[in-house]
């Protein structure tokens, strides 16, 4: 039960009350938590949220919620992938969970396609929350970091040890907060395009960008000399600036 889902249940409550309070919950918000386990972050939610809706894939902890939260008339348990969930019927939410560690990707970029999502606060490796606030000229840095950079603030709130985890993963954990800016953090003419460029630039980011971008961009040598751009340099040397404007080159080329 939850092991094979790679769930690690966290079930400190000075922790858990933590994560709660970095969160900043209001009581007119509605929190969507994913994989709730046995309910104990999922107990000071529904005190601090107008909603909670919780979801666990797991048939067993469902019927534990459901027994367990039997009275609560603000909690809504749902037994779904929550990679499924359809997130944009359900108004302005907030999302507070400590998600498997598997799914983390995946999750990320799903509930930031949802532009109904405020904010999501979530444990993760704390390897992947240094992949997401990493900057230009760290190793941390990847394309993670600028698609997450794109929508979202994300800030690191605190670090958790293995021991305070059942079972202990073999990791540190992190509690990271994104908050969903009021625009991206760059005007691009194409995200999709925008999003391809970037992850080509660091499939291979020993490479240098002229190389990388080969099958992105025609003669990507030539064309990035005409804007401006050493094509010598590597992906973890350009910001999220330096790949909007080759993106917006791009599209004027096309264009053309």
């Amino acid at each position: 039960m939850g092991k094979k889902l790679g769930q690690h249940f966290l079930r400190n409550k000075e922790i858990l009350q933590r994560i709660v309070t970095v969160s900043e919950i209001k009581p007119q918000d509605r929190v969507v938590e994913i994989g709730a386990g046995m309910g104990d972050l999922t107990d000071l939610l529904i005190q601090n949220a107008k909603e909670v809706i919780a979801i666990e894939i797991d048939p067993v902890l469902f019927k534990i919620l459901k027994e367990r939260f039997a009275q609560r008339e603000n909690l809504k348990i749902v037994n779904q992938n929550a990679l499924r969930f359809p997130y944009e019927e359900i108004g302005e939410f907030k999302v507070v969970a400590n998600i498997p560690y598997y799914i983390t990707k995946p999750i990320i970029f799903r509930l930031i396609e949802a532009k109904n999502l405020i904010s999501m606060t979530l444990t993760v490796q704390k390897e992947v929350a240094q992949r997401v606030v990493a900057v230009p000229h760290s190793k941390a840095y990847s394309a993670l970091s600028i698609i997450v950079q794109y929508y979202t603030v994300p800030e690191i709130k605190f670090y958790i040890p293995p021991k305070f985890f059942t079972p202990p993963p073999e990791v540190d954990s992190a509690v990271i907060k994104m908050d969903r800016r009021p625009s991206p953090a760059v005007k691009v003419a194409d995200k999709q395009m925008f999003f391809k460029i970037v992850k080509s630039a660091f499939g291979q980011r020993r490479k240098m960008i002229a190389n990388s971008l080969k099958l992105v961009i025609e003669k990507p040598k030539e064309f990035l000399t005409q804007i401006g751009i050493n094509p010598m340099k590597r992906a973890e040397e350009l910001s999220i600036e330096d790949f909007a404007y080759i993106t917006n080159e791009v599209c004027k080329f096309c264009k053309k």
